[in-house]
């Protein structure tokens, strides 16, 4: 007697079941990733405006009044992803003093492109606020902000 030989391999319907479950797999990881991602381009504006906390500190301390350009305590007020760091209320005076990071229109996630994120103190640089704590708030969506500033 022949033996038959079977077939092998995947059916049509095993074949399309797969293609469904990596399309599914796919439509939940990529919201993620670029939210992800969204949040890594922000802390860059996390650190450059916190770079300036103790110098703004240290000047108010000594001269009573916040300084009138941030260049006045430091240098980098760029990166890769933020477009400029600057002083937004309070230059020159006492009171309020407000640090706006702008994030860059373009290279950088469309969550976040032109947005701002907004740190600020009201008593001589010993308490920051950041985000929607501002009298501006930064209009960066909430999710994107660090944990501290929810």
């Amino acid at each position: 007697m022949r033996k038959m030989q079977q077939q092998q391999g995947f059916t049509l319907i095993e074949l399309m079941i797969v293609v469904a479950i990596i399309g599914i797999l796919a439509a939940v990881a990529i919201p993620s990733y670029q939210d992800y991602t969204a949040r890594a381009q922000v802390t860059e504006a996390v650190g450059l405006s916190s770079g300036f906390k103790t110098g703004m500190a240290e000047y108010y301390a000594d001269k009573g009044i916040w300084p009138s350009f941030i260049t006045s305590v430091g240098d980098t007020t760029s990166g890769k992803y933020v477009n400029t760091v600057a002083i937004t209320a309070g230059s020159g005076a006492s009171g309020t003093l407000e640090l706006t990071a702008t994030m860059k229109p373009s290279g950088v996630n469309s969550g976040i492109a032109g947005s701002t994120y907004v740190l600020s103190t009201t008593d001589g640089g010993k308490n920051w606020a950041c985000g929607q704590l501002a009298s501006t708030p930064g209009n960066l969506a909430s999710k994107y902000l660090p944990g501290a500033c929810k």
